[in-house]
């Protein structure tokens, strides 16, 4: 829901608590606060239908995965936004909510798409608690544009409105995102994608029918609680889309035949390898630019490293329900431990019913894998998603963070991005099961661990401690 006239109140009631802010030496009076464009403001996680442009020059707008299109005003010309920097409830996934910094009610903030040679003007209010400023990630602009608190503009401090106004130079994709505390800020959420479109035929970007963006982002947060630890450095606990998680990301739904792009961009601070499945996909952008022709080659992963974003696009061809997800494997599971003992092989064999007469509520579990995680009820923390969920037409996904559908199908109408529900396979073309043959060795059974009765290693082997740190962490 997007509802302009109660942030607006807010906003202008925010102004008048100081001077207006300036970049570049261009002040906003109080004449001009008044008539500054409405901040929209969206409050729930559902992935909006693209905003076909009302004004200005045409384009075929893209679909923010979990998010939405900021909408503009055209005056004299100019597009006028206005972004708005405030705490911020973010749904991570059903059940589950963040308290973080972003948007216009949300994190990430809205996305910012024009065309090549647009000239736009960006309003920002300031509703944080400390100061902040707004980079323009990968854009040409004038440096006092630049949006570093300190070096090209002074920082926009709490009440106060500052304006960015440049030339969308160069057709591309970009994000936003704070140059102010920016671990504390860019760790609670604070960033935002934008798209600047060709303004005409370009001889290195296709047209497709289907565009999609989302940013990776990722948080620390505790078990039953709400709020980021914004001095993680790497230790961090949930890995998201669009700051969702799986099952909360939404799929992604394309007609087959369909020519189809995703932009990723990556805010985290490690890299992130995309890997699609059932196709093959090209490179054909970064934040720098349109990737050459002869610079391209088929690929099925490609790596997303700290701070760029990469577009890939391919030719949705092969029916059915595709997977898409960061192929590190600990970034599609949700809210996990770091100093969780492998129990693989250990025999709980009579250890369960020996326990529960002092821990009523134990489970053995972890003896045969992990994946009892996603089938047990066990009670969760408040606030706490399960670290492994979904489920698909076949059982268990068995999945959390980074993941998502990509749902191919051939009467999915143009344009049409609605949820087709799971794909119905052709009879006999699904991986089914099949008689043991006669003669095959049965499966190994867990063995009780041995108790030894002296010590296993060297006397000169030194003594290993696992030295606590607080957090319940060890490093990626």
């Amino acid at each position: 829901m997007i509802s302009r006239r109660n942030l607006f109140a807010r906003a202008a009631a925010g102004a008048a608590l100081g001077a207006a802010g300036a970049v570049n030496a261009s002040g906003v009076s109080r004449v001009a606060m008044a008539a500054l464009p409405e901040p929209a403001q969206r409050d729930n996680a559902d992935t909006a239908p693209p905003l076909t442009p009302p004004d200005g020059r045409p384009y075929n707008p893209v679909v923010t995965l979990n998010g939405w299109t900021l909408p503009w005003r055209l005056r004299d010309g100019v597009k006028e936004f206005h972004l708005v920097a405030e705490p911020v409830l973010r749904e991570l996934a059903p059940g589950t909510t963040a308290h973080l910094w972003g948007y216009n009610g949300q994190s990430p903030g809205p996305t910012i798409e024009v065309v090549e040679g647009d000239r736009v003007r960006i309003y920002v209010t300031n509703r944080l608690p400390e100061h902040t400023s707004v980079h323009w990630h990968g854009q040409r602009l004038p440096n006092g544009m630049d949006g570093v608190s300190g070096l090209t503009q002074p920082a926009i401090k709490p009440g106060e409105t500052f304006v960015y106004e440049f030339v969308a130079r160069r057709p591309g994709t970009f994000m936003y995102h704070p140059h102010a505390d920016e671990m504390t800020q860019m760790a609670m959420g604070m960033m935002g994608f934008w798209v600047t479109h060709p303004k005409a035929r370009h001889p290195q970007i296709a047209e497709v029918q289907r565009d999609f963006c989302f940013l990776l982002s990722s948080y620390d947060i505790d078990p039953g609680s709400y709020t980021p630890r914004t001095m993680t450095m790497t230790d961090f606990n949930l890995w998201t889309w669009n700051s969702r998680v799986f099952p909360g990301i939404d799929t992604l739904n394309v007609r087959q035949g369909d020519r189809v792009r995703i932009r990723v961009g990556n805010l985290t601070m490690t890299n992130h390898p995309i890997h699609l499945h059932g196709h093959e996909f090209e490179v054909t952008g970064t934040d720098g630019g349109p990737v050459p022709k002869t610079a391209r080659w088929p690929e099925v992963t490609t790596d997303v490293a700290v701070g760029q974003m990469r577009q890939i696009e391919f030719l949705a061809d092969e029916p059915g329900d595709w997977a898409i997800h960061c192929h590190k494997s600990h970034h599609t599971m949700n809210a996990m431990g770091h100093q969780v003992d492998t129990l693989i092989g250990v025999d709980h064999r009579g250890l369960a019913a020996r326990i529960n007469k002092v821990i009523p509520d134990y489970m053995a579990m972890g003896e045969r894998g992990m994946s009892d995680m996603a089938e047990m009820e066990m009670p969760l923390p408040e606030n706490t998603v399960p670290m492994m969920s979904g489920q698909g037409p076949h059982g268990s996904l068995e999945m959390g963070g980074m993941f998502s559908v990509i749902k191919v199908r051939k009467d999915q109408k143009p344009g049409d991005y609605a949820d087709p529900g799971w794909y119905a396979a052709p009879a006999g073309s699904v991986a089914r099961p099949v008689a043991t043959p006669a003669g095959a060795p049965a499966a190994p059974q867990a063995k009780p661990a041995a108790v030894p009765t002296a010590p296993t290693a060297p006397a000169t082997e030194p003594l290993r401690v696992r030295k606590p740190d607080g957090h319940g962490h060890q490093g990626h």
